[in-house]
């Protein structure tokens, strides 16, 4: 398996446009959004990146952070033959990525994913 990014999940309150411009001053430039998520990255490093989520649109729970892997039919394999809690099931969503949420022992519900 290949993790090809980690990335923090804001649960924002504040207007996207807020965010959007604080983090603009630290270099960081909009590179989706659906609305309830948006996706701020480095140009420079466009695996550098921040999520603001008012709250999940599709799924019951909101993420704490995403791990996004090359192979996520076989990350979802191993999470349940772990035994460990999925929160939401595998899917592929509307704007191209199929995922999953799996509780860490911590409590922390990671969005594990690939773009398809």
């Amino acid at each position: 398996m290949v993790v090809r990014r980690v990335m923090p999940i804001i649960h924002a309150e504040a207007p996207q446009g807020r965010s959007r411009e604080f983090y603009g001053l630290l270099g960081l430039e909009e590179v989706m959004n659906q609305g309830w998520i948006m996706t701020l990255a480095s140009p420079s490093a466009p695996t550098a990146q921040v999520s603001f989520m008012t709250s999940d649109k599709t799924a019951p729970v909101n993420p704490d952070f995403s791990v996004e892997v090359d192979d996520v039919d076989a990350v979802h394999a191993a999470v349940r033959e772990s035994g460990a809690e999925i929160v939401h099931p595998l899917c592929d969503e509307e704007w191209g990525v199929r995922r999953f949420f799996v509780r860490d022992p911590n409590g922390r519900v990671v969005n594990v994913l690939s773009h398809r």
